[in-house]
């Protein structure tokens, strides 16, 4: 059984695999993709990825919002899935919000380089003091 950090990656993996596929508009469906990567049902999975799915729009919104002269599509998309996770955690979930936004700071130090890292924790930092009720 995956621990919420390894469910958070698999979701970040299908969260790149739907952009891909969106963008090369090639048909999917969100269940295959997490049945791909998790074999056991888990909710949480599921609430990242539809979640993001169903919010992708005011995700973007928020992301370009409170990124310095940069919008969220420049990103590669991995970056695009680690950065939409952590907005999605922050607005949508009841994660505490120093959990999401480190949880998505390790998987960007995984796959992405330490500038991006720095722009995710800026962004997730504004967003949390500007737009989430502190826990």
């Amino acid at each position: 059984m995956k621990n919420r950090s390894e469910i958070r990656e698999c979701a970040m993996k299908i969260i790149y695999q739907i952009k891909l596929l969106s963008k090369t508009k090639l048909e999917y469906e969100v269940d295959s993709l997490i049945k791909e990567q998790i074999e056991i049902k888990n909710n949480f999975i599921e609430e990242l990825v539809n979640g993001y799915c169903i919010h992708e729009k005011e995700i973007n919104i928020l992301a370009n919002k409170y990124m310095k002269n940069w919008t969220i599509d420049r990103l590669n998309m991995v970056d695009q899935a680690i950065l939409s996770i952590g907005i999605y955690e922050l607005i949508y979930t009841k994660t505490p919000s120093v959990v999401s936004i480190n949880e998505c700071l390790e998987l960007s130090k995984k796959y992405s380089d330490l500038e991006v890292t720095k722009m995710i924790n800026g962004v997730l930092d504004s967003i949390y003091h500007s737009e989430v009720q502190h826990d």
